[in-house]
């Protein structure tokens, strides 16, 4: 039984994130974690009310990182997970498996779009495996995503694609998250719109704070 406590909110509509970066090497400080310092970054630039977060650095097992979601949903209760790394074809890539393996609902749309953005740079996108979830216990539910493993994959993946002129070529993944977080029950969450334009129908929005 674990005996960590359940993370508190500074605000209703603080977002409570989990982030967990796969890799062997990694994890057995081989070399230095990039994939978690990059996503506080940009999710600290991003949000409009800067999140709280809870982070696991673990290696290429299954069973390791299904109980890592578990553990960040059920016990922490985080609304959102993100997990970077091993999401490819080798033999040490499970996290899809173990992604599908603790889910309640499977969100097929965010790994088409992931792999849409990739494959404006490299043909290899498609063998990508990433896939997004909902997760829902009696009380709570959170959406876990599946995102690369680089740094600038991880942004243009939920940053989307823009001209020179900072028009939107490919919308980014988190376009989608804030209201798919309302629709499972979590806090209302904004962005800043020079980084994500999150999208929410008029029924939807709320009085927005100003940038």
């Amino acid at each position: 039984m674990s005996t960590l406590l359940r993370l508190v909110r500074n605000h209703p509509d603080e977002l409570l994130v989990g982030l967990v970066s796969i890799s062997d090497r990694a994890s057995s400080g081989t070399y230095e974690d990039q994939g978690i310092p990059a996503l506080q970054a940009w999710l600290g630039e991003t949000l409009l009310q800067a999140p709280q977060f809870a982070s696991r650095l673990i290696p290429d097992d299954p069973e390791q990182i299904s109980a890592a979601l578990v553990e960040l949903v059920d016990v922490l209760g985080c609304d959102l997970v993100l997990t970077t790394g091993g999401t490819g074809p080798a033999r040490r890539d499970v996290t899809p498996e173990a992604t599908l393996a603790v889910a309640t609902k499977e969100m097929p749309g965010f790994g088409e779009q992931m792999r849409q953005i990739s494959l404006k740079f490299v043909p290899t996108a498609i063998l990508s495996r990433q896939v997004a979830v909902i997760r829902e216990t009696s009380d709570h539910a959170a959406l876990i995503i599946n995102l690369p493993g680089q740094p600038k994959a991880i942004k243009e993946t939920l940053e989307g694609l823009k001209d020179a002129d900072g028009q939107v070529l490919v919308a980014g993944v988190f376009a989608a998250v804030p209201y798919c977080i309302d629709l499972i029950g979590g806090p209302y969450i904004e962005t800043r719109k020079e980084r994500v334009a999150a999208f929410r129908p008029k029924s939807a929005l709320r009085a927005c704070r100003s940038d």
